[in-house]
C-alpha cells in the first residue's frame, strides 16, 4: 500500500508555502503518480478537494478494475464540501467527525495510518501534509518516504528540514519516470 499526502495550497493560507508552490508540477506528480500505481498497487489518500478530481482524471481511462487498488478517505466534518468527484470511488471511508475542524482531520489521518504502508509520498501541500508526514513517520518507520521537493510548497519544507539527499525528488519533473524509478522495489512493473 502507498500513502499520498498531497494539496495545492491556497493563497489565504501561510505564504511559506505559497512562495515555492509549483501548482503545475503538483497536478502532474499527482497524476503521474496515480498512473504508474493504481494498476499494480493500492493508493490511499485523505480527500483534499484539489487532489481526489486529480486521481479521478487519471485513472478514468484504466480499462482494469481499479476499485481494489484506491481508498479515499474523508472526516464527516466536511460532508457539505464534499467534491461529486467523490461518488466515483468505491472505496470511500467516511470518518466520524470530532467536535471540530482540527480534531476531525486528526481522527481523518489516524484511521489512515492504521494501513500496512510500504511508501509514503509527499507532494505540494500545506500544514496537513507536514502533520501527516509526522504521523506517518511515526506509524512508519521502516517505510520508504518521498517528499517530491520539486512540487515545492510542504514537500520541499520537509525535504530541506528532514535533510533527505536525493537530487531526483528536487528536479526531475518526468514524474511517471521518476515514480517507476522510486518504486520499482516496492511494485512489480
Amino acid at each position: 500500500m502507498i500513502f499520498l499526502s498531497a494539496s495545492i495550497p491556497f493563497k489565504e493560507r501561510d505564504q511559506k508555502y505559497i512562495d515555492t508552490a509549483d501548482v503545475v508540477a503538483i497536478r502532474d506528480a499527482v497524476k503521474a503518480l496515480a498512473t504508474v500505481v493504481i494498476p499494480k498497487s493500492h493508493l490511499i489518500w485523505g480527500g483534499h478537494p484539489a487532489i481526489t478530481p486529480l486521481i479521478r482524471h487519471a485513472i478514468r481511462g484504466m480499462k482494469q478494475d481499479i476499485k481494489n487498488h484506491v481508498t479515499l478517505y474523508q472526516s464527516n466534518y466536511f460532508v457539505d464540501m464534499f467534491p461529486e468527484d467523490n461518488n466515483y470511488f468505491e472505496n470511500l471511508v467516511i470518518v466520524p467527525k470530532a467536535t471540530n475542524r482540527d480534531d476531525s482531520l486528526k481522527n481523518m489521518r489516524l484511521s489512515m495510518m492504521k494501513n500496512n504502508f510500504r511508501v509514503g509520498i509527499f507532494i505540494g501541500g500545506m500544514e496537513g501534509v507536514e502533520e501527516e508526514y509526522e504521523l506517518f513517520r511515526n506509524h512508519h518507520p521502516n517505510a520508504l518516504i518521498l517528499p517530491i521537493a520539486s512540487t515545492g510548497a510542504a514537500a520541499r519544507i520537509i525535504y530541506n528540514t528532514n535533510k533527505f539527499k536525493n537530487e531526483r525528488l528536487e528536479s526531475d519533473y518526468a514524474y511517471m519516470a521518476l515514480f517507476r524509478y522510486l518504486l520499482k522495489d516496492y511494485i512489480e512493473f
